[in-house]
């Protein structure tokens, strides 16, 4: 197996050309500059890391004659955005290859845009929102005081599975944090004192998955299809459902029919218990 791997020089664990047919048939963004034009939308962005540059870019496309912005290791660029945009946003490191995207500038290999994001709100705040829905998969309504069971000296799957946690949940929960602050301090200021700054008070409806993902995954690792279930085995994951040693990193490879299931009714239970927070920020009645 090593010799083949040798050989072949896969840059991946997995193919993710099922995902370009998917988004190809789902996510039309041919359709996206007459989308813009009609003012269903005011803006898109996607954001990216560059293995090429080792910088975080937000590729955008939008109304008007927005420009771009710079903040440290973090760009925003105006560009055509088309589905290597999406696809570069989407790989995940060593699951999906990275995804090559041409410009005059910032041509280069990129992968999944939660890397060296340290800020995921402040794309849709430079480009105008007011108000926005986050959507998130970690845990920001997680009670304090949980009680995790010490089982030894940490496997490979934990160290894994507790990295790309870091890489890809940490942030938007600190973001959130930063936003709500700054919703405060403004609300203590004097209107001559708000005038006077560049900061804005936004708006948020935040959900976010009251149960753990990572339980989720341990009770679907046994839908993996068998050899990614033997390379899992090998860093230290048990397919049992009642371990839960590995099941964050499984996580991020279990894209099997019943755990996706479980995972979108969750979201659906979670949105309508915030059934009265939902109207209000839409304005429903």
């Amino acid at each position: 197996m090593l010799a083949r791997w040798r050989k072949e020089g896969p840059r991946s664990l997995l193919d993710n050309e099922p995902l370009a047919e998917l988004l190809r048939h789902w996510a039309p963004l041919e359709l996206l500059p007459r989308m813009l034009a009609e003012r269903h939308l005011h803006a898109l962005a996607l954001g990216a890391s560059s293995y090429t540059s080792g910088e975080h870019l937000t590729f955008f496309e939008a109304t008007g004659d927005m420009t771009g912005y710079e903040r440290s290791q973090r760009l925003a660029v105006p560009m055509r955005l088309g589905l290597e945009h999406l696809l570069a946003s989407a790989a995940i490191p060593f699951v999906f290859p990275a995804q090559r995207i041409e410009h005059a500038e910032h041509a280069g290999w990129y992968g999944d845009g939660s890397m060296r994001q340290t800020s995921p709100i402040s794309p849709a705040i430079h480009l105008g929102a007011q108000r926005m829905l986050i959507v998130g998969v970690g845990r920001l309504h997680e009670p304090r005081g949980r009680i995790v069971r010490d089982g030894g000296y940490p496997t490979l799957a934990q160290v894994g599975g507790h990295v790309l946690s870091n890489v890809f949940l940490d942030s938007l929960a600190v973001d959130i944090e930063r936003m709500e602050r700054v919703n405060r301090t403004l609300e203590m200021m004097t209107l001559g004192q708000r005038l006077a700054t560049s900061l804005r008070s936004v708006k948020a409806l935040v959900i976010a998955p009251s149960e753990r993902i990572d339980d989720i995954a341990a009770r679907h690792q046994k839908h993996l299809p068998r050899t990614v279930r033997a390379l899992l085995r090998g860093v230290g994951s048990s397919s049992a459902s009642s371990d839960l040693s590995g099941s964050a990193l499984a996580s991020y490879l279990l894209f099997e029919a019943p755990f996706t299931q479980e995972v979108m009714a969750l979201g659906e239970r979670d949105t309508l218990a915030q059934r009265q927070a939902v109207c209000d920020f839409f304005g429903w009645l």
